[in-house]
């Protein structure tokens, strides 16, 4: 990477781990907190609360992607982080779970994943891109850990109150860092033709392939966090203590993919490795449904989830990547705006389903049907092709030169 590069993929990792460690800080405890409230006593309105925040992602990204290519990425970043915080601040004053639920979806409502990672995209060559946008992914799993270890004695202290209120001052530091930190965009030589650029992004089977992947797997991690907490309750392993699994499970398995990955991705065998990637999951969920049955005791749990880890941050860091190489350069904020809605779809669709499943069908209904999904995403990706550079590409039909 070169220094600009360094610190254009370091800044917006920054940003991502602010705002997903509001985010995270949350996920751990939630379903415990929100029980105390009035209505937070059925497991499928829980769910609900938990995943609208997903479903408000999905109706503004494609908005928002689109507007990042017309009027710039930072401007539409920080609007969005300015709506998470509005969001944070209403779940900290709500007392019911119908109001931490309007909350939620306005949280959601500051949809900026697609802006973020295009202009991320904008600042990176294609040969460092997976590594730009791995660093995005280790930012979020070590928020994720950070989560995993204070969140517990955080909820304890402050109650799910102080915990929204915290994540609304960590959305004040992400604008900061948009404002202060991330080296300016480049100077936009290019917009899309909005008709044309349309077409070459949603008649795409490729990005298609990868818009369904990105749904699945959010989906599935969704929805096992539904059931994984009340396993290791199972094992004897008190809540406060759930971060001993989590943390070393993730570490482990980012030396794996630190390892392996970038250096398959420079022989060739990105796609190989998506698929690879995939098979982990669904053997994590036959695993962790496996685990439900027979009351295994936490270190086998552990063991699955290094599996499940390995999988979802591999492909966290290689998919976007795809994405942007697919993608027409001038219409790549849409394109990746499409791809972060059916990300919030997964997540929303994971939040309720996984609810309904654990109500209906316990925690290896919920294993099970992510099981199924993975297998179905495998069948989905074997057709996918991807050139091993993006960056000679010629600027496609339906764009126009900048006067």
């Amino acid at each position: 990477m070169r220094p600009d590069e360094r610190r254009a993929s370091l800044a917006l990792a920054g940003v991502f781990a602010l705002r997903m460690l509001g985010l995270f800080l949350i996920l751990p405890v939630f379903g415990l907190e929100a029980s105390r409230l009035p209505g937070g006593d059925d497991p499928a309105r829980v769910g609900l609360a938990m995943g609208i925040y997903g479903l408000a992602q999905a109706l503004l990204q494609i908005p928002l992607g689109w507007a990042s290519d017309r009027f710039g990425r930072k401007r539409v970043i920080v609007a969005g982080l300015a709506l998470f915080v509005a969001g944070s601040v209403w779940a900290a004053l709500s007392s019911s779970i119908t109001g931490l639920t309007w909350a939620r979806a306005l949280q959601g409502v500051g949809a900026i994943s697609a802006a973020v990672t295009a202009l991320l995209a904008d600042l990176t060559r294609d040969t460092v891109r997976t590594k730009a946008m791995a660093m995005v992914g280790v930012s979020v799993a070590a928020s994720f850990a950070v989560s995993l270890v204070a969140a517990p004695p955080l909820a304890a202290a402050i109650g799910l109150s102080g915990l929204f209120a915290l994540t609304a001052l960590l959305g004040l530091g992400g604008m900061a860092a948009i404002a202060w930190i991330v080296p300016p965009e480049p100077e936009r030589t290019s917009v899309a033709d909005t008709p044309a650029a349309w077409r070459d992004v949603l008649r795409h089977p490729d990005l298609w392939r990868l818009d369904a992947g990105v749904f699945a797997l959010h989906l599935v991690q969704m929805a096992m966090w539904v059931a994984v907490p009340g396993l290791l309750v199972a094992t004897g392993l008190p809540k406060g203590q759930h971060w001993q699994v989590y943390l070393p499970a993730l570490i482990a398995s980012f030396l794996v993919m630190g390892g392996l990955l970038f250096r398959l991705e420079r022989r060739g065998h990105l796609v190989g490795v998506l698929r690879a990637a995939i098979a982990l999951l669904a053997m994590a969920q036959v695993g962790l449904a496996w685990s439900a049955t027979t009351h295994v005791g936490v270190g086998v749990l552990a063991l699955w989830l290094v599996v499940f880890f390995l999988g979802f941050n591999t492909l966290e860091a290689s998919q976007p990547s795809l994405v942007s190489r697919l993608a027409p350069a001038a219409a790549r904020g849409a394109a990746l705006g499409v791809y972060n809605t059916s990300q919030s779809l997964g997540l929303f669709a994971g939040g309720a389903l996984g609810g309904w499943l654990m109500k209906h069908a316990g925690a290896t209904g919920v294993f099970m049907a992510g099981a199924t999904l993975c297998l179905l995403w495998l069948g989905l990706s074997w057709r996918l092709r991807v050139a091993s550079a993006h960056a000679a590409a010629p600027v496609p039909a339906g764009t126009r030169q900048a006067v």
